[in-house]
């Protein structure tokens, strides 16, 4: 009879050892969307804000750091960003945000850039909520489509596309000017 006994508990014990080898434990569950705000319906917001990169001058907006391998390509260059994101093409137009992350040369045989951004609003209902940005700019290209690819705060869940379209760019000085036009989904 205890050798009965010690064989079912062995066996209970390996069972319970087989069954929670496969339990992912409590890092993953499956909940509500309306704990999220996610039962309401999508909304699909357009905003057009207008890019200020500067490279050179007393207080640049963004820096290199890394060296390009070719300069007729800037391929290999890493740019790192916090540039004032305003509602008009002059730079002293009212800021409602910064653009901050890196764009990295990614293309050899003309200027492309890997963008990995986020446009991070300053005012109004939009303030303190982000959209992420991930794509890439071909800067000599009349319009560039890149996703949107998530946000926080307003934007959570979000996802869309921008255009941007270059309206002014002086390699000498290194400013540049882009428009962005934002196509966002959210809810």
């Amino acid at each position: 009879m205890t050798k009965l006994i010690l064989i079912l508990a062995a066996q209970i014990l390996l069972l319970a050892a087989l069954a929670s080898a496969g339990d992912d434990g409590d890092f993953a569950r499956t909940i509500n969307q309306k704990h999220l705000g996610l039962h309401k319906e999508e909304k699909l917001t357009h905003f057009r804000v207008y890019w200020h990169n500067s490279v050179k001058g007393r207080n640049p907006s963004a820096v290199m750091i890394q060296q390009p391998v070719s300069n007729s390509s800037l391929f290999g260059s890493i740019t790192m960003m916090d540039d004032p994101l305003t509602t008009d093409v002059p730079r002293n137009s009212t800021v409602v945000g910064q653009a901050q992350g890196f764009y990295a040369g990614a293309v050899q045989g003309e200027i492309g850039f890997l963008m990995a951004m986020n446009f991070v609003f300053k005012t109004g209902k939009y303030n303190g909520s982000t959209i992420a940005i991930l794509g890439r700019n071909t800067i000599y290209s009349k319009v560039r489509e890149m996703p949107v690819v998530g946000g926080s705060g307003i934007f959570r869940f979000a996802r869309g596309y921008v255009e941007a379209r270059t309206k002014f760019f002086d390699f000498k000085s290194g400013v540049a000017i882009v428009e962005y036009n934002c196509y966002v989904l959210h809810y």
